[in-house]
């Protein structure tokens, strides 16, 4: 059985990711901040039992990020990937959800930076043993289309701007560092999704989303490695 493992597990994306992966037969290790509240995610777990393993991971601890790692010592990993994530204090739909110019949080930039950076790229190499012990050996981290430099014809929102190019960079150069490896690396837009983060308004749900991004990261082969993909299949400029 190949295994996947997911942050940001307890909701959303990350949340619908672990049930189409666990319906289509994978064993799935579902980290959450906190998994006591995380009632949908241990209502799918008692239905799907073994098949799912239900982690503590913080992605702001470091100190958690390297409990994971020692929990799951010599356990092959055939997929990670990185969903959780931070917009910031309010949503896009929020008044002042925009991050417009001349509003800048610099204690909201700190968090921000941190989840969506520094946190992929510490569990990205804590766990980086377990994926080369594994068959698929591929990492994606869900970026967005407001992470493309060249497509910014929009301004605003600059902490998550900042924190999703920043984590694109971060993809695209392990796609080199580890190809020799095999292992492919991927930055993923997952689309304007109808979640807490996207909002009420946003283009689609969170099925169309999850089933998009399955079939590419499925079909995934190391010469995509380094691509910035959206879930239609698509690819975003830099």
């Amino acid at each position: 059985m190949s295994t996947i493992l997911i942050t940001g597990a307890n909701r959303g994306l990350g949340l619908g990711l672990v049930k189409e992966y666990a319906n289509d037969g994978w064993k799935v290790i579902a980290t959450s901040r906190n998994p006591n509240d995380s009632n949908d995610l241990t209502e799918l777990v008692n239905k799907k039992g073994n098949d799912i393993e239900i982690h503590q991971l913080d992605v702001e601890d470091l100190n958690s990020i390297s409990a994971l790692s020692q929990d799951l010592k010599n356990t092959p990993i055939d997929i990670l990937v990185n969903v959780a994530g931070y917009y910031g204090k309010k949503i896009v739909s929020e008044p002042g959800g925009l991050q417009e110019f001349g509003s800048t949080d610099y204690e909201d930039w700190q968090r921000i930076i941190k989840v969506n950076i520094f946190g992929p790229m510490k569990i990205c190499e804590s766990l980086i043993s377990n994926i080369e012990l594994g068959n698929h050996k591929k990492i994606i981290t869900l970026s967005s289309i407001i992470g493309s430099i060249g497509g910014n014809d929009q301004g605003m929102m600059y902490a998550y701007r900042v924190s999703k190019a920043g984590v694109n960079a971060i993809m695209r150069s392990m796609a080199i560092d580890l190809k020799d490896k095999g292992v492919i690396c991927i930055p993923l837009h997952p689309g304007w999704v109808r979640t807490d983060m996207g909002g009420p308004n946003a283009d689609i749900d969170t099925k169309t989303s999850v089933v998009g991004m399955k079939n590419v990261i499925d079909n995934l082969t190391i010469k995509d490695s380094g691509r910035y993909m959206v879930y239609d299949g698509s690819e975003l400029p830099w």
